[in-house]
């Protein structure tokens, strides 16, 4: 009876696996619509602003480093606004909040008046927003697209027991380009705590506003996902909405705009400097060699050449540093690789510092267990770490705990190499942004932006952070400076037993490759 009734499960177990392998197979994209980046736009308003500027400065791409978020906001919103013939959108994260409904509210508007709106998402955090896309989908002019996406929409989890390879590899890549004159690149996602509208989580993050040949580049490089084997059109994967639905953007940002925050919120806008120098065309542009770097989005199948992906063409851009580099990744997890590539650099004299999120304030306490396997190894090879430590006053979100959220939290990614190159973009330095999610990037050659970069080291950092330090006995210890003051610290600052303990049994596991 036993030998029975175990065949039976089998049996019934093998049965669930093929229904739900059936329920997750994909449509076929032989019917999807063939589209590209809009070329002609000289005669837009934003290519009659960028053209004097272009022209001025042959061969350069102009940027300007969009440091605050609230800022970083209003150069979407009002990219959306400004458009005439087209947008080009693709992100990782749409949150269905404040500031994710006002810019779909944004390319809505632009849709109705005539700009071909083209949004491409990946499809892993867009839980709750089938109706939303659904409706903006219908639209004659929006066509959203959605990459790697999740067959059986409810519940999304199932997707993973057959198609957990396909499924674990995401689209990380953010840019945003309005009618192929101006760009928007960095590591920003769509969301209130990336824009400085919520009292929750706060991320400290950094994008870049970008005109002349890079954004053709950009869009270049838009067509290419648009079209790679990983985008399905959402009307293929999305339930169909009926006429009461379609007016739900509409509706939803007629809500949002009433909420007195939403009010708040836009009139600083409003108010703010660097949107009255952004509508004038007066924001201070730094001109300079700028290339796009980005992974074969084959990558999102694991179908990619390995010279093919992000990583292979960093080390051809920027080969190895002469002197010194400054590294600022949220997500830093090193790996074996990562050691032996930084210890390289400081045994032939190279000065290399590293900033990422402490414990107290990172977001994913399993990926700082990545990190924190790694550091006594940094630092015995002479690499500076640094660990950005909460704001002061900021509070944990809710339902923080040992794998929670924390009230302010490091997510730029960027790098300096020998005070004259940067990188501004969506890459991590972990295994994941390295093999599994695809990424982008501007490779920007720029002694000003690298240099600031390196200001941050001197200036800011040592005093936003907790330097990590190896003492004789081979311990780790904790550096906080107070102005002239300076706090040891034995354990992890502001955090709690349990945190660690969580932390030291992730590092005990073989999961550093998801990372």
């Amino acid at each position: 009876m036993t030998y029975r009734r175990s065949i039976a499960v089998v049996v019934i177990l093998c049965a669930a696996l093929a229904v739900i392998g059936r329920c997750n197979r994909l449509p076929d994209l032989g019917t999807r619509a063939i589209s590209t980046a809009i070329t002609d736009t000289g005669a837009t308003r934003l290519g009659k602003a960028v053209a004097p500027l272009v022209v001025a400065h042959p061969g350069h791409s102009g940027i300007y480093p969009l440091r605050d978020a609230r800022d970083a906001f209003a150069a979407r919103f009002l990219l959306a606004s400004a458009a005439e013939r087209s947008l080009d959108v693709q992100y990782y994260i749409w949150r269905n909040d404040m500031s994710g409904t006002l810019l779909f509210k944004a390319m809505f508007d632009a849709a109705q008046q005539g700009v071909r709106v083209r949004l491409l998402l990946d499809d892993n955090n867009t839980s709750g927003l089938d109706t939303i896309l659904a409706a903006l989908d219908s639209h004659a002019r929006i066509e959203v697209r959605l990459f790697n996406p999740f067959a059986v929409r409810r519940p999304r989890a199932l997707g993973y027991v057959t198609g957990f390879a396909r499924l674990n590899r995401r689209m990380h890549n953010k840019s945003f380009t309005a009618d192929n004159q101006v760009t928007i690149v960095g590591g920003r996602n769509v969301g209130d705590e990336y824009f400085g509208a919520t009292d929750g989580v706060l991320f400290s993050d950094l994008d870049v506003i970008a005109v002349g040949p890079v954004v053709r580049e950009t869009s270049t490089d838009f067509d290419r996902y648009w079209a790679s084997a990983s985008s399905y059109p959402a009307q293929l994967i999305l339930p169909s909405v009926d006429a009461a639905q379609i007016g739900v953007v509409t509706s939803a940002a007629e809500r949002v705009e009433r909420d007195p925050a939403a009010v708040a919120y836009m009139n600083a806008l409003h108010a703010s400097p660097f949107v009255r120098e952004l509508i004038g065309g007066r924001l201070p542009l730094e001109w300079g060699p700028v290339s796009l770097i980005s992974d074969d989005p084959a990558k999102g199948l694991g179908r990619a050449a390995q010279e093919d992906l992000i990583v292979a063409k960093l080390k051809q851009v920027f080969g190895n540093p002469s002197e010194r580099m400054g590294l600022i990744s949220p997500y830093f997890v090193p790996g074996k690789a990562g050691v032996e590539l930084f210890t390289g650099w400081t045994r032939r004299g190279m000065q290399v510092r590293i900033l990422t999120n402490s414990l107290e304030a990172t977001d994913v306490a399993a990926v700082h267990a990545g990190y924190a396997r790694r550091r006594k190894a940094l630092l015995a090879a002479g690499v500076t770490l640094y660990e950005l430590r909460r704001s002061p006053g900021a509070r944990p979100a809710s339902g923080s705990g040992p794998f929670g959220s924390s009230g302010s939290s490091l997510h730029a990614k960027t790098f300096a190499v020998d005070g004259a190159r940067a990188f501004v973009g969506s890459f991590n330095f972990d295994p994941r942004s390295a093999q599994l999610n695809t990424e982008m990037g501007f490779a920007i050659h720029c002694p000003a932006l690298a240099g600031r970069v390196e200001t941050a080291f001197n200036e800011s950092i040592p005093f936003n952070s907790y330097e990590v330090r190896l003492s004789e006995e081979g311990e780790l210890y904790w550096l906080e400076r107070h102005g002239g003051s300076v706090i040891r610290h034995d354990t992890e600052p502001g955090t709690t037993a349990l945190q660690r303990a969580s932390v030291q049994f992730l590092c005990l596991l073989p999961i550093e490759w998801l990372l």
